[in-house]
């Protein structure tokens, strides 16, 4: 009788500590703060052939460029880039928008100056370290479809 309730003892236990659907939930990180550019990944697929990808990576300079995002739905860029002078960056741009973030969707909308930039633009892995942004780029030909994935890294939350 004892090991029977000890056995009953043990099983209410396991069963009290085991796993809910609470616990089995991953949260994603905000897009709030901000983030510096890694990388790009332009991808071009033209109808009936391979995929073609062709990796952008950084110089330092570039790497100083920086996105903000904010919990007021307010954003900015700032574009740094090389100049003439070897081993010297400079701001080659300062970009004040607005953005809308659909996490059910996981699409992401600009608005610079009233216009919608970009218009296809999807969160692709958002974490507390890493963001993946992939932008569907409208190109002349409609067999002929690119998308610009960029990895960013969280500088700031």
């Amino acid at each position: 009788m004892k090991k029977l309730a000890l056995l009953f003892a043990g099983l209410s236990l396991f069963a009290a500590t085991g796993c809910s659907s609470d616990s089995d939930t991953v949260l994603e990180a905000p897009l709030v703060g901000t983030w510096q550019p890694l990388k790009e990944v332009v991808t071009t697929v033209e109808v009936g052939e391979d995929p073609v990808s062709n990796t952008i990576t950084y110089t330092d300079c570039q790497k100083q460029t920086r996105w903000f995002f904010s919990v007021d739905s307010k954003g900015a860029k700032t574009n740094w880039g090389d100049t003439a002078t070897p081993g010297v960056c400079a701001i080659l741009s300062d970009i004040k928008f607005n953005y809308t973030y659909d996490k059910d969707s996981k699409s992401v909308q600009m608005k610079i100056q009233g216009v919608v930039e970009p218009q296809n633009a999807k969160v692709v892995k958002l974490d507390n370290t890493t963001l993946n942004l992939a932008v569907r780029e409208e190109t002349q030909d409609p067999t002929v479809f690119q998308t610009r994935t960029y990895t960013f890294r969280r500088v700031v939350q």
